[in-house]
């Protein structure tokens, strides 16, 4: 798969890949911007390139039978998002009983255009004590970018404007929600 994923995201769909995929075992990998259903798929595509598995969490309704073998097997990890749950903590506690866990997110909380961005991803980093690594999915530049992993600090404000620094003039699969 990696081999056909790369002749699919280079060959066919000719995107590139700006930066590596940081050798970490545990992150929190926000992905923006997330204007459109396909860029599940072109993260899909994007996590065979690299040939690192990514994760991600759902409800846990998902993990049930029929199908919950197949979200675990594509990397999900179920979350009881039900009452006053502290997801944070929870997504947190899989960190930590998991050798390596890279969870993408996207920071937006939709694919509809927003003002500001969600911070649970923040949360979970620092909860979790994990780095941040930033992905970009640039459909006007047809690249992928990657930012090196970067811990989050006291100063959440400065934090989160170097992170919306680093998607400055990317645009999504539908512009208009960039």
């Amino acid at each position: 798969m990696h081999k056909l994923s790369k002749f699919i995201f280079f060959k066919i769909l000719k995107w590139q890949l700006k930066g590596d995929f940081p050798d970490v075992d545990k992150c929190v990998v926000i992905v923006a911007p997330h204007t459109s259903w396909v860029d599940f798929f072109l993260g899909l595509v994007v996590r065979k390139v690299i040939n690192e598995e990514v994760n991600f969490i759902g409800k846990e309704s998902l993990f049930k039978p029929p199908f919950g073998w197949y979200f675990r097997w594509m990397g999900g990890a179920p979350i009881d998002r039900s009452g006053n749950q502290n997801k944070v903590a929870a997504i947190a506690k899989i960190f930590k009983e998991r050798d390596k866990f890279r969870l993408a997110l996207a920071p937006e909380g939709t694919r509809k255009k927003v003002s500001q961005w969600k911070t649970g991803f923040y949360y979970i980093a620092k909860t979790a004590k994990v780095p941040i690594v930033m992905v970009a999915f640039d459909f006007g530049k047809k690249q992928v970018k990657v930012s090196e992993p970067r811990y989050p600090t006291e100063d959440m404000e400065a934090d989160l404007k170097t992170y919306r620094e680093f998607y400055k003039g990317v645009v999504g699969k539908i512009p208009e929600y960039t």
